[in-house]
């Protein structure tokens, strides 16, 4: 579907040069001389290659139709996840590269959504927070100051992140899937 160049919203699937990108950065920028356009910055769908592009503000791009439908993950099957639909209860099969970096997140039973272009899947998304242990976590010193209050922690997933002082090693917290920041301590901990 075309669509003025400043309807582009973070999120969207464009195809530009015959391929899919999914915009990660917006900026409408107006400079001093010349006429107003819209930067973005998009990463290729297939290829996790990014690109950074200027679109004048009067220019059509092609909006991709992105649907997105529910699953629950199961199991792993080799190099793919099991999956169920939510709404008929059949299971479907996934390439596990579709879930990205937040990968060693993925757990039996999660709730994850399927995005599809032209009927091919070519996303899975997370929860925006899940639950994580801490394996590891560097010890405070007594009297350091707030404002160098975060530090380096383990995952029992392997993934190494930045936590608050106060965490210890074998405490539940809450990690943001998209950047794997510390949210909060989980509760029931």
């Amino acid at each position: 579907m075309k669509t003025n160049a400043n309807s582009i919203r973070i999120g969207n699937v464009i195809e530009f040069q015959n391929q899919l990108w999914r915009v990660i950065k917006r900026e409408h920028v107006k400079p001093g001389k010349g006429g107003a356009y819209i930067q973005v910055e998009m990463k290729n769908i297939v290829t996790d290659n990014k690109t950074n592009t200027r679109f004048a503000s009067s220019e059509d791009v092609e909006i991709a139709y992105v649907e997105q439908q529910n699953y629950q993950f199961q199991y792993f099957d080799r190099d793919e996840i099991v999956a169920m639909d939510m709404e008929n209860f059949e299971t479907h099969n996934f390439s596990k590269d579709l879930v990205g970096n937040a990968f060693p997140f993925l757990r039996e039973e999660m709730n994850i959504r399927v995005e599809y272009c032209n009927s091919k899947p070519i996303s899975i998304s997370l929860p925006e927070q899940v639950e994580a242990i801490i394996a590891e976590a560097e010890i405070s010193i007594k009297g350091q100051t707030a404002t160098a209050s975060y530090k380096p922690a383990t995952l029992e997933n392997g993934i190494r992140i930045m936590v608050p002082p106060f965490i210890e090693s074998g405490e539940k917290i809450i990690i943001n899937t998209e950047d794997f920041s510390y949210v909060s301590r989980a509760k029931n901990s």
